[in-house]
């Protein structure tokens, strides 16, 4: 113990600690990125190597028995009294984080983070290919050790709850399952009405030929429109479309462009830029510490998916940038706003998540959080996930993929060890919906702004109650600090009757 050490000196001993290890953090995220879009085919397993050395050493630093000692002489002290200042957040979750890392053994953090980068390198090469035995063994392997990190942190009920509330902080199974069973009754009932409707948009519009170039150069104009900023940032091509943060001044956005597909680039884009823009808003002051770091996945989900679909679904946004796309792609021309605008909000049961409707989407999620569990639990086995998701998907959207690739292949969450991560999708489209109402009460008629041009209130709205609190509050105390009410399905069930009622007539 550092006898005599005052809580000052304690304090600025862990502020410089996690500050370097924010450092060695933010090489790891350039590696990730660089080998998720510029890597040479050969690079893969040296890629590995520096990963897992990364890792160890990052390891070794979030485990260093100093950080207890240093906690030990702040907790109780003058810089943990108001609950909710910057120091005392950060005490809270380094003390949190520190109590995590202890419990994991480095060979085991070193070994997955090793898997689970040649995971998704093979991941990579054998989706394309359709190759499910290739890829078999290495999800075997991550889910393996993905078991062993449960067991390692503990858990009151599931193996799955450990690993849930890495992601979204104080969630847990038996708390999401009712919010989960009403949402699911409610998108049956809508998505049912919506088949029997008379009234469907054309879709086909969205399927003529849209050149790469001139699709990466609308969807560059509309992010930074909306508030991407790329002198901090840059968009490039991927298998798998991500956001993710180097550092202040470098937060990175990907997607994926198709010729013959308008919406799959273009709403990627925005969505990652969405996810951007929350890292991009943080306080750079509090850079390396909690309080300059995301609170959760969910609340990130919300930003991503707030403007995607809630913004740049909206008749508004599309007043506004209809015109520009007509002048960027031939095949608009002889299109009307209103058909475009219903055919971006088409509602069909399909195969791809990622490209999902509002109304299917958390379909796709409770599938995958219901075999995660399945997984954890040891009721389900990795040779038989194929026939288990196809099965699920017969029950749930009435389809049957008909390959790997764009059936139990089509995510990289797995291969990148990133199970317990799906539910945070779900919980991000439920915060988005009480965010965006709140919005809407305080700040006026959203869409009419939006026709305008004018995507800065709700920016500068969200930077303000969500982006400069950082890890201030917790999920759910977010939720309520910001709306004034617990988190709740009924905002998002409102929000997707009233919009896709009115689309649909029914």
């Amino acid at each position: 113990m550092n006898k005599g050490m005052r809580p000052r000196e304690a304090y600025e001993w862990l502020l410089t600690h996690h500050k370097e290890s924010a450092y060695l953090g933010s090489v790891r995220a350039l590696l990730a990125w660089d080998q998720r879009t510029q890597i040479p085919p050969k690079g893969h397993a040296h890629r590995a190597q520096q990963v897992a050395l990364l890792t160890k050493l990052l390891h070794q630093r979030a485990t260093d028995p100093r950080i207890g000692e240093m906690l030990e002489i702040l907790e109780g002290s003058e810089f943990t009294q108001e609950p909710t200042a910057p120091e005392a957040v950060n005490i809270r979750e380094w003390r949190r984080a520190y109590e995590k890392a202890r419990k994991i053994p480095e060979r085991l953090a070193v070994e997955l983070a090793r898997t689970t980068a040649q995971a998704e390198s093979a991941w990579e090469a054998a989706r394309p290919q359709n190759d499910w035995a290739a890829f078999k063994p290495h999800l075997e392997k991550v889910l393996e050790l993905t078991r062993e990190v449960a067991e390692a942190l503990g858990y009151e009920r599931e193996p799955y709850d450990a690993l849930l509330d890495g992601y979204e902080p104080g969630e847990t199974t038996a708390r999401l399952e009712p919010i989960f069973a009403r949402l699911r009754e409610a998108l049956v009932d809508l998505l049912g009405r919506i088949q029997n409707a008379p009234r469907r948009p054309d879709t086909s519009v969205l399927h003529r030929h849209y050149p790469r170039s001139a699709q990466e150069a609308f969807a560059k104009a509309v992010a930074a429109r909306i508030g991407y900023d790329f002198e901090a940032g840059r968009l490039d091509p991927t298998a798998h479309p991500f956001a993710i943060a180097i550092g202040p001044g470098d937060v990175r956005i990907t997607t994926r462009y198709d010729e013959n597909y308008f919406s799959g680039a273009f709403f990627g884009t925005i969505h990652e830029a969405g996810h951007a823009m929350y890292e991009q808003g943080l306080p750079a002051e509090h850079w390396g510490t909690p309080m300059g770091e995301p609170v959760s996945l969910g609340i990130h989900e919300s930003q991503s998916r707030m403007w995607e679909n809630m913004v740049g679904r909206s008749l508004g946004f599309w007043r506004y940038f209809f015109p520009e796309a007509q002048r960027h792609f031939e095949a608009l021309k002889d299109v009307d706003l209103e058909a475009f605008h219903f055919a971006v909000n088409a509602v069909e049961p399909s195969l791809i998540r990622v490209e999902a409707d509002e109304v299917t989407y958390n379909l796709h999620i409770l599938l995958r959080f219901e075999l995660e569990l399945a997984l954890l639990r040891g009721e389900l086995e990795v040779a038989d996930l194929p026939e288990a998701w196809n099965e699920k998907m017969r029950a749930y959207l009435g389809l049957t993929p008909p390959d790997y690739r764009d059936g139990v292949m089509q995510d990289v969450h797995w291969s990148a060890g990133l199970i317990g991560y799906f539910p945070t999708y779900t919980l991000g489209n439920l915060y988005a919906a009480q965010f965006f109402a709140k919005a809407q009460e305080e700040l006026g008629d959203l869409e009419a702004m939006f026709a305008q041009g004018e995507f800065a209130p709700l920016l500068e709205w969200l930077r303000e109650q969500i982006h400069r609190q950082g890890m201030r509050y917790h999920p759910r105390d977010l939720v309520r600090a910001v709306t004034g009410e617990e988190v709740s399905p009924e905002p998002l069930i409102r929000y997707l009757n009233a919009k896709f009622g009115a689309l649909y007539e029914v």
